[in-house]
């Protein structure tokens, strides 16, 4: 998990909202057992996007207030950021093929190099 960092409510705005590059959040918990399952998807992406597209996980037990400010309902869910906004969402544990596609539509400037 060498390419994924966690995000915390005290670093957010500096990784998250002040990135240069798009960012994909895991937004999870540990007793969550579709988070589990779509943990290893997420690390094969921050692995071949590397340069591309920042890759965080977010636990939302420990930092509810940015769950609650993003309004995620339910887990896990992957945030898509770009500019300091989150532009898409993924809810629930899906395909890998289904998390590159829509990273390809939502970060068009990026799938493009």
């Amino acid at each position: 998990m060498a390419n994924i960092k966690d995000a915390t409510t005290g670093t957010f705005e500096n990784e998250v909202l002040k990135s240069t590059e798009p960012v994909l959040i895991d937004f999870w918990a540990p007793w969550c057992g579709p988070c589990r399952m779509v943990a290893p998807v997420v690390e094969e992406i921050a692995k071949e996007y590397e340069g591309k597209v920042k890759v965080m996980k977010l636990n939302t037990d420990e930092n509810m207030d940015i769950a609650i400010k993003y309004n995620i309902l339910s887990i896990p869910t992957l945030g898509f950021f770009q500019s300091g906004q989150m532009v898409d969402r993924i809810i629930g544990a899906v395909p890998k093929k289904v998390i590159v596609e829509k990273m390809s539509k939502t970060f068009s400037a990026t799938s493009a190099n």
